[in-house]
């Protein structure tokens, strides 16, 4: 009986040693004692309606992250003024359906992003056609042209191409999106070898629309160009975007990742 005692009486105390005496990196939790990192958020609220709708909800929803002071959000609607050195302050450049418009923007954009910036570039920020005059911006984002659509915006079954993929490692090997209008580009971005396709619009959805009809093709959804910090999401039209959990895991998801991949280290492990 005294054995079993001094047995339990060690066991007892290994327990309220590995409880108390664990090194603080072996703790579960990482608490931030400031904000890790800056975001800047840009927004085009002259956009068509639609646009404007999901921006805004987008602003809601990751200034719901920034809950607590995690890290520093700002925001604007013009980049006019952020030249590369006030650019560079910033971990990620999140732009909700607008791209830099003056050769001065673009120009303090392309070297944000070739040295080392980070962007996350939801549904119209990848627009570009004959029109947009900015070569170097389809080589970011590795793909064509913009070349068709379906209309009306509907859901979507969507597969993941990966799911070794920080970005969507967590997330279902297929699952339902909500509804969106949805860009086609030509070449897609997957013929690109820099280009590492993340989602993709199954098939089975085809014929895609009621009036404008997508009936064929590949149909990249979400992608990473290898060359740069950045993930291109298609979505981000109407008002219906943030309805789904599994979505909104995917836009944090690629958020974090983004972030995490800086040249600096992952402020979410300080």
């Amino acid at each position: 009986m005294k054995s079993l005692k001094l047995v339990l009486l060690i066991v007892f105390g290994v327990s309220v040693i590995s409880l108390f005496g664990r090194r603080p990196e072996e703790y579960a939790a990482n608490y931030a004692h400031g904000p890790r990192f800056k975001a800047l958020i840009y927004y085009d609220p002259m956009a068509e309606k639609a646009h404007v709708q999901f921006d805004k909800q987008a602003l809601n929803f990751f200034k719901k992250l920034n809950y607590g002071d995690g890290f520093v959000l700002d925001t604007v609607t013009s980049l006019v003024g952020y030249s590369y050195e006030k650019l560079r302050e910033y971990s990620i450049v999140i732009m909700l359906n607008a791209v830099p418009k003056g050769n001065e923007e673009r120009a303090a954009f392309q070297k944000y992003m070739e040295n080392g910036g980070g962007w996350l570039g939801f549904h119209a920020s990848g627009y570009n056609d004959q029109n947009t005059h900015w070569t170097w911006y389809n080589d970011f984002l590795g793909c064509g042209q913009f070349y068709c659509n379906n209309w009306p915006p509907q859901p979507a079954l969507v597969i993941s191409d990966t799911q070794k993929h920080p970005v969507t490692h967590s997330l279902p090997k297929s699952f339902v999106i909500p509804s969106s209008e949805f860009y086609q580009w030509k070449p897609d971005p997957r013929k690109n070898k820099n280009v590492k396709v993340l989602l993709s619009i199954s098939s089975k959805n085809y014929p895609l629309g009621i009036k404008d009809v997508v009936k064929y093709g590949d149909f990249p959804l979400v992608w990473t160009n290898k060359r740069y910090r950045m993930v291109y999401l298609n979505m981000g039209h109407g008002d219906e975007e943030f309805m789904d959990v599994t979505q909104n895991l995917l836009f944090v998801n690629a958020f974090r990742w983004v972030v995490s991949k800086q040249k600096k280290g992952d402020p979410f492990k300080k």
